[in-house]
């Protein structure tokens, strides 16, 4: 009896059953791969004026501004309607979150000397000590399917 190795997986199957098998484990690997969903649930608001901004990348040469990222997922939302926040249709892949709580709605974190005077936040709600969290602090896996990421806000002033 022969065996027939499915592209990719390392698996051999025997011939016989390879007509079965093969299109199985082919579509079982692409579900896998595919597009995958986010739900950023986002807690903490201190109250619900301006918007929260989401960035979303998956180089750490822009994290945690990622606007100048050409591939960067950039959203706004209402903060009145920022509860749970879902992006579909996404590259599975290592990504990063950072999310800040424009309340005064100019489309940047405030900051006085230094100190973000607007809430901020980052997935895997890391501790905060002198600026930012590391990109490998932040970062989680988005596979097929979905992913939720919680995100605490902190406030500082």
């Amino acid at each position: 009896m022969g065996f027939i190795s499915v592209s990719g997986t390392g698996f051999a199957a025997p011939t016989a059953v390879s007509a079965i098998l093969a299109p199985l484990l082919w579509l079982g690997l692409t579900a896998a791969q595919g597009p995958a969903e986010l739900e950023i649930q986002v807690q903490g608001l201190r109250n619900m004026r301006g918007a929260v901004r989401l960035c979303l990348t998956r180089n750490p040469a822009y994290f945690p501004d990622c606007n100048r990222d050409p591939a960067a997922v950039k959203r706004s939302v209402n903060a009145g309607q920022a509860g749970s926040i879902r992006l579909a249709g996404m590259a599975p892949g290592v990504y990063a979150l950072a999310v800040i709580h424009d309340e005064n709605g100019n489309g940047r974190l405030d900051k006085f000397m230094g100190v973000p005077r607007e809430g901020f936040g980052f997935s895997r709600n890391p501790s905060i000590r002198m600026g930012p969290p590391r990109f490998e602090d932040v970062r989680f896996e988005l596979a097929g399917g979905r992913v939720r990421q919680a995100v605490q806000m902190k406030y500082l002033l």
